[in-house]
């Protein structure tokens, strides 16, 4: 498996344009940090979109879904530093996702990646994902320049915290497909073919590339 643990959690947001040198520097030198001292958060990740928006993707692994409900985080979440509370303002149409990993294909993380955000019908979702695990993210990881694909589900909805209270409340997803490369061009050959899916339902595809790595 190319992610670390069974659970993620993923936010995608844009940032007042103002604030996003101060933003890159604060998430760098103080918000992964702080991220990555809680038990259970194994590496975070920053990208940042090629172009269109949301402008940026987060990505925080877990050891599993419980860490984003356990107190050491939340403790966090209610106690935000001065400087957190002040990026905080500068944060636009904020996604935020507590996730399992349904699926994960690869051998690590590539310095670009894909972003395909999308929902199902209840009726059809057990078709989708057995399509998604068993044909689609295999053909997708054995893409030349693809470093690993991943599938992601909604697996809870994050509670109401001081840090949200400042940005405003969050929406959340619910299927995410997430691929790495090392060359753009594959994702953005195979985007198509998900985007077409007639299962997909209001699909949105945003590309990025890495700008920030931390792990423990």
């Amino acid at each position: 498996m190319a992610l670390l643990g069974s659970a993620a959690m993923v936010l995608s947001f844009d940032i007042d344009p103002a604030a996003a040198h101060e933003h890159d520097d604060w998430h760098t030198r103080e918000h992964l940090p702080e991220r990555l001292a809680i038990p259970g958060f194994l590496r975070g990740s920053r990208w940042a979109a090629l172009d269109g928006s949301p402008r940026y993707l987060v990505l925080y692994e877990v050891a599993d879904i419980n860490v984003l409900g356990s107190a050491p985080y939340l403790q966090r979440l209610n106690s935000p530093t001065p400087w957190t509370q002040k990026m905080m303002k500068s944060y636009r149409g904020m996604r935020r996702g507590f996730c399992r990993v349904v699926a994960s294909r690869g051998a690590g993380l590539g310095g670009g990646a894909l972003l395909l955000r999308f929902a199902s019908a209840p009726e059809r979702e057990a078709t989708l994902r057995a399509w998604l695990v068993e044909r689609a993210l295999p053909a997708l990881a054995d893409l030349a320049g693809i470093a690993s694909a991943h599938l992601l589900h909604a697996a809870g909805t994050p509670a109401m915290t001081a840090e949200q209270r400042i940005r405003g409340r969050d929406t959340d997803f619910s299927w995410l497909l997430l691929a790495t490369c090392y060359r753009e061009q594959p994702v953005l050959q195979f985007e198509s073919q998900f985007v077409e899916h007639g299962a997909l339902e209001a699909p949105h595809a945003t590309s990025y590339r890495l700008a920030c790595l931390l792990g423990n």
